[in-house]
């Protein structure tokens, strides 16, 4: 006997979820913490689409903007940073508290 089986549920596509992180980014400032969890998926898999939708606002004439890091305890802010990711220590104080960076979407003209 066999048993009818369940059609397999097809994997969201990365394209939806770049939108949604699009919209939330459009409506104010976010760490890859709060989208991971608006999302639910991993902070890994953000920090990727990060970069995919960063090429393509470009395209449009907009761009995704990185709030930096700022170390807690001196206050050193990580400009010059590119990585997504928060960093794991301030240069300056060796502290490890450092908040996380935070991304938005701006129009080019801002």
């Amino acid at each position: 006997m066999t048993h009818p089986r369940n059609p397999a549920t097809p994997p969201e596509e990365s394209g939806t979820i770049r939108r949604t992180i699009r919209t939330l980014l459009e409506e104010g400032p976010l760490t890859l913490l709060e989208i991971s969890s608006a999302v639910r998926r991993p902070e890994k898999e953000i920090s990727d689409h990060l970069v995919h939708l960063r090429k393509s606002l470009h395209s449009e004439g907009r761009r995704l903007v990185q709030v930096p890091a700022e170390c807690r305890r001196c206050g050193f802010v990580f400009r010059k940073r590119e990585r997504l990711r928060s960093p794991g220590r301030c240069p300056v104080c060796k502290g490890e508290s450092i908040s996380d960076p935070s991304f938005r979407v701006e129009t080019g003209e801002e």
